[in-house]
């Protein structure tokens, strides 16, 4: 996948933002991301599918055990669950690992192009990015997170 890290900043011409900054801009990048790629994984979906997978993201143990029983009944023989599980720091709780573990299988069944979707819109608002570093390094003496406002 990708990092938004020290690297990402220098590979987008950041890498000289102040350290206080770079957290800052790479907090804003990830709710960038986020916000376009649910608005485009979002398109066509009905109203039923959308509060499925809103579901998800409540963390609704109900309908994340239910939409599981339903879906992968099997769950914990699958090496994408193994992973996830096996990854997930201790302090994380159960259902915070199942429930993100529900949304990956609910993209790969209602979105198979997530994947591609993700890695297309980290492309773009990467361009974006490497187009306004020279506005953006001038913001940062007004430093807002504001500031960083990317074209949309």
């Amino acid at each position: 996948m990708f990092q938004l890290d020290d690297q990402f900043l220098q590979d987008v011409g950041l890498g000289g933002l102040p350290e206080d900054q770079k957290q800052a801009f790479l907090a804003y990048f990830r709710e960038q991301l986020e916000l376009r790629v649910g608005t485009k994984l979002s398109e066509g979906l009905s109203d039923a599918q959308l509060a499925e997978f809103e579901s998800f993201i409540d963390r609704d143990e109900e309908k994340v055990n239910a939409w599981i029983a339903a879906n992968i009944p099997n769950y914990q023989e699958d090496q994408v669950w193994q992973q996830l599980s096996g990854s997930a720091p201790a302090e994380i709780p159960p259902l915070v690992v199942l429930a993100e573990y529900a949304s990956l299988k609910w993209l790969g069944i209602n979105r198979p192009n997530y994947r591609d979707v993700v890695a297309g819109t980290m492309e773009e608002l990467k361009q974006e990015t490497i187009q306004n570093k020279d506005a953006i390094l001038g913001a940062v003496s007004g430093s807002s997170q504001d500031d960083y406002t990317l074209a949309a």
